[in-house]
């Protein structure tokens, strides 16, 4: 077993923490192409599942029947910032499905972005369940819901059919038994499901490989819209800008990065022992750089998002105190 990636946290030149990084890529059929530590362990997809759980909606007709645009699915898919033009998508999403913010089952929470978060406690104002990073994957299920004829009420619960709809997509994305599925609550009040990372991984190959119309639709949604997907100073939104039809990207929770690479037809997942959010960005940029290094064919733009691939950490005056990177290699198969 080749050893985990690990991305290294330095202070004044001293190493300060160290994180350890399971990695799986796959291809289409979901064999393994190349791996890291464990790609087996088990992890909670969190909220790079949005893509799969948005398929939902998509396939089964409620995006269309409720009128949602591309600016709708991409923010479907999204982990935005609750920049005033994620919340204004998200109200017209919440009208297209005839529901409110009260009808929201997530809460909010201070924006993910720190100067947009600044901005809103500097001028006074009341965060809704509207700013919840998720509450246009939430609309997509109340979406669902609605054009189902399925209750509203509990539409976030595991036992209610818009959920276990939800879980029939992650088993087709992830070509893996039902019954192996992990069922947890995530942070926004909905379902997330654990699987191996290999099976992450492969639910993002398809992604990126299927002619299907619902998860073609929903990538060149988040191709066409990547400030949506995330918003400023986000990774999410730097490594879609920077190889819109090529590279399919989105974070999770607890150190979690997912991607597919279109031209290869390549899942990768990602999972930070640690949970460590920036060590997840920078191993993401490190796996990429190694994927371009081994493989035929052409290289990925890394302009963008190259600068992910080692971060400079910053004392409170701006001065450079250290740096985030990642060492290692993957095990080739």
């Amino acid at each position: 077993m080749t050893p985990p990636v690990v991305v290294t946290v330095t202070r004044s030149l001293h190493v300060e923490s160290e994180h350890q990084v399971d990695v799986a890529v796959v291809d289409a059929a979901g064999a393994i192409v190349a791996a890291a530590g464990d790609p087996a362990r088990q992890a909670y997809f969190r909220s790079a599942a949005k893509l799969m759980q948005a398929c939902a909606a998509v396939d089964d007709g409620a995006a269309d029947a409720v009128g949602f645009d591309s600016e709708a699915l991409a923010l479907a898919c999204a982990s935005h910032n609750a920049e005033d033009i994620h919340l204004a998508v998200a109200a017209r999403m919440l009208h297209c499905c005839g529901c409110t913010e009260a009808d929201l089952a997530c809460g909010p929470h201070p924006s993910l972005s720190s100067s947009v978060s600044r901005s809103r406690l500097k001028a006074g104002a009341t965060l809704t369940a509207r700013h919840n990073n998720c509450s246009g994957k939430h609309a997509a299920m109340m979406a669902l819901a609605k054009h189902r004829g399925y209750p509203l009420l509990g539409y976030e619960r595991p036992e209610h059919p818009v959920q276990q709809r939800l879980l029939d997509e992650i088993v087709r994305f992830c070509a893996i038994d039902r019954g192996d599925v992990g069922v947890g609550v995530d942070n926004c009040r909905a379902c997330t499901f654990r699987v191996p990372l290999q099976a992450m991984a492969r639910a993002w190959a398809m992604a990126v490989t299927t002619d299907d119309s619902g998860p073609k639709r929903l990538r060149d949604a988040m191709w066409i819209h990547p400030h949506l997907v995330a918003g400023a100073g986000r990774a999410c939104t730097a490594f879609l800008q920077a190889a819109p039809g090529r590279l399919l990207v989105k974070v999770g929770a607890e150190g979690v990065y997912c991607a597919g690479v279109a031209e290869r037809g390549l899942g990768i997942a990602l999972k930070v022992r640690s949970g460590d959010a920036r060590a997840a960005h920078v191993a993401l940029a490190h796996v990429l750089q190694l994927i371009d290094a081994r493989l035929e064919g052409p290289a990925l733009p890394h302009e963008q998002w190259q600068q992910w691939a080692h971060l400079d950490n910053r004392d409170t005056r701006g001065d450079v105190v250290g740096a985030t990177s990642a060492v290692g290699d993957l095990g080739w198969r």
